[in-house]
């Protein structure tokens, strides 16, 4: 009984004291305990997505390499994905799109800032209202589209895919209704450097490879 009772003291000394620690954490930080345990638990949730993203990139590359013909839509399980229903068209960075001569100070840039490309991760426009800045975009047929314009005419569940000249959009694109696979939601704002990391993703390479044989990266 008596250790019992040496035991519950120690124990609420170690509650009081690890409570006042808390009040006096809040006070000092403006942090709660709640919002500790949501960090906490955030930033987990966040070591296990990235997780399975990086096995689910290496075994698509596995695949890939084993049978060169794998296209990126059949390499991944695109169905855990939230999708949306879309009208796309494509656009170049010409007079015919954007009304703009090669020799326009502002020729091939985007509402973003950064340059237009076609690439494994090519810029596209949409309505920002929809989809901000930096959200990332599976299509079928035209590959990841990372939203870095906006168009006067692009407004609702609409798309413009870059494309380098004219005749690969008439020849690759023209205009279609479908259903696109939202990676990831933007957070209003996309870098050079960001588009960048995700072209040179390592764990992606092999995918990008078929683009640049098939001549579509600029």
């Amino acid at each position: 009984m008596k250790y019992l009772l040496l035991f519950s003291k120690r124990f609420i000394m170690t509650l009081l004291v690890l409570a006042a620690l808390l009040t006096t954490f809040e006070v000092i930080t403006g942090v709660g305990v709640k919002d500790l345990f949501h960090l906490y638990y955030q930033a987990a949730s966040d070591v296990e997505e990235s997780k399975e993203a990086t096995v689910e990139t290496e075994i698509a590359s596995v695949i890939v390499e084993k049978n060169s013909n794998v296209p990126l839509e059949d390499a991944f399980d695109w169905s855990k994905y939230p999708k949306k229903t879309v009208v796309a068209t494509g656009y170049t960075a010409g007079k015919e799109s954007t009304g703009k001569e090669p020799n326009h100070p502002e020729y091939g840039i985007t509402y973003s800032g950064v340059k237009v490309k076609r690439d494994l991760f090519s810029t596209i426009a949409a309505d920002l209202t929809i989809f901000p800045l930096g959200t990332i975009l599976f299509i079928p047929d035209y590959g990841y589209g990372v939203v870095a314009d906006k168009g006067g005419a692009i407004k609702g569940n609409k798309l413009d895919l870059y494309y380098k000249t004219v005749s690969d959009v008439y020849e690759q694109w023209g205009k279609k209704e479908l259903e696109v696979y939202i990676i990831k939601m933007g957070e209003g704002e996309l870098t050079e450097e960001q588009l960048k990391e995700l072209n040179e993703d390592k764990s992606l390479q092999v995918f990008r490879q078929k683009y640049i044989k098939d001549g579509t990266k600029s």
